[in-house]
């Protein structure tokens, strides 16, 4: 496998899904696009990974770690996963399409 294949693989793996809430479709207006992505991504790995797969200019990467709930079922504790979410600014004229509306 070359390096070209390896590199594209793990820019997928970076970015787990687009986040759709109604907070997050108001933020596209002002250019601003959520996804869930890999806890272990660094800023400049999504502001890669958004460039390279959605053909974009990004301007700026903020990231949150948001940890899981503790939950009861059956009378066990578990707690559900950890995530990290980057909410990604474009450039000005750049968009995705998220694929949402009419």
């Amino acid at each position: 496998m070359s390096n070209e294949k390896q590199m594209k693989l793990d820019l997928h793996e970076v970015i787990k899904r687009p986040m759709v809430t109604e907070k997050t479709q108001a933020a596209i207006e002002n250019n601003r696009y959520t996804f869930e992505v890999l806890p272990s991504a660094t800023k400049a790995d999504i502001k890669t990974a958004i460039q390279t797969l959605f053909n974009v200019t990004v301007e700026s990467v903020n990231t949150m770690n948001r940890m899981g709930k503790t939950r009861v079922f059956r009378g066990r504790k578990g707690q559900r996963q950890n995530t990290k979410k980057a909410i990604v600014r474009l450039k000005t004229g750049d968009s995705i399409a998220t694929g949402l509306g009419a």
